[in-house]
C-alpha cells in the first residue's frame, strides 16, 4: 500500500498572485517546490502527494503537470478549469491526455456569491467533469455545507472530495452548526472528506491535539473511514506549525482504529477516489 498526502501545494511566490498569503504569513512567502517537499514524504514514510491548484489559471495546470512529470512521487494534480466557460468540455478533453490530471478545484471560499456552485453555469461545468471521469475538490467555509449538500445530491455520479473539512471554527470551539451540515453532507455517499488543513482553524501559536479531536470524531463517524483521507496541506500548514506535527497529530488520534482502517486513511482511500 502507497501511503498518501492527498491535499498539498508547490508554488513559485508572486506578490501579486498570492496576496492571499497575508502579512501573518510570511513564513510561506517563498518558493515551496517539489524538492523541498520530498524529504519531508520520506522522513514520514509517505510514498506520494496530491498536488493542489492554488492559483486559478490554466498557466496553473501546465506548472503543476510539469512538477508532476518530473518527480514520480507525485502521484495526482487537482487543476483549476473555468467551470462556467462555454468551451469547459473542450478544455476537459484537453485535460484528459494528462493522466496525472485527476480532477479540478475552483476557490469557492472566496466567492462573494456563497452559492456560486449552484447557479446553471457552473453545474453545467460539474456534468462536464462526470463525464469526463475527472474529480472536483470542494473548498468552502461552514456557511456553504448547505449549498454543498445541495450540488452533491445534483450530481450523483460526480465524485466530490470536501476540503479542509470545510473549515470549521477550531479556534473558538464552534462546531455544533458546522456539525449538522457536515452530516448533512456526508449523507452523500458520492462525497468524501480530507481530513486537512486543521491546524490553521486553531490557535496557531497555542493549539493542543485535543482539540480536533471533536471535529475528526465528527468526520469519521459521518463518512466512515473509508471515505476520509489524509492532506498535510503544506506549505500553507507552516504557518501554524510543522509538516511532522499534522501527521503526529492525526496518527495519534488514529491509535484506536483497525489496521485496516488506518491503512485506507493514510492511502487506499486518497488512491481510490483519484484513481492514482
Amino acid at each position: 500500500m502507497a501511503r498518501i498526502d492527498a491535499h498539498q501545494h508547490f508554488w513559485l511566490y508572486q506578490p501579486e498572485r498570492d496576496a492571499w498569503i497575508t502579512d501573518d504569513m510570511q513564513v510561506i512567502r517563498r518558493d515551496f517546490l517539489p524538492q523541498h517537499l520530498q524529504p519531508l514524504l520520506q522522513q514520514h514514510g509517505l510514498d506520494g502527494c496530491v498536488v493542489v491548484q492554488s492559483d486559478q489559471s490554466e498557466a496553473e495546470n501546465e506548472f503543476q503537470l510539469r512538477n508532476a512529470a518530473a518527480h514520480d512521487f507525485i502521484r495526482g494534480v487537482v487543476g483549476w478549469v473555468d467551470l462556467r466557460a462555454d468551451d469547459v468540455t473542450e478544455r476537459l478533453a484537453h485535460y484528459t491526455q494528462f493522466p496525472k490530471l485527476k480532477g479540478f478545484r475552483h476557490v469557492l471560499q472566496g466567492e462573494a456569491d456563497r452559492a456560486l456552485m449552484l447557479r446553471p453555469e457552473f453545474q453545467r461545468g460539474i456534468r462536464a467533469l462526470s463525464a469526463h471521469g475527472f474529480t472536483y475538490d470542494v473548498l468552502i467555509f461552514p456557511d456553504q455545507l448547505g449549498y454543498a449538500a445541495a450540488l452533491a445530491a445534483a450530481h450523483p455520479n460526480q465524485p466530490f472530495v470536501l476540503d479542509h473539512l470545510a473549515k470549521p471554527y477550531i479556534k473558538r470551539s464552534d462546531i455544533e452548526g458546522w456539525k449538522k451540515d457536515v452530516q448533512q453532507l456526508a449523507a452523500h455517499a458520492n462525497v468524501w472528506c480530507k481530513a486537512s488543513g486543521m491546524i490553521t482553524e486553531a490557535d496557531w501559536q497555542s493549539w493542543q491535539p485535543a482539540d480536533f479531536r471533536p471535529y475528526l470524531d465528527v468526520v469519521f463517524e459521518a463518512f466512515g473511514p473509508q471515505r476520509v483521507m489524509f492532506g498535510s496541506d503544506w506549505p500553507v500548514c507552516l504557518v501554524a506549525g510543522q509538516y511532522g506535527q499534522v501527521v503526529e497529530l492525526v496518527q495519534q488520534y488514529l491509535q484506536g482504529f483497525s489496521a485496516d482502517e488506518q491503512r485506507r486513511f493514510w492511502g487506499d482511500n486518497a488512491a481510490q477516489f483519484y484513481r492514482l
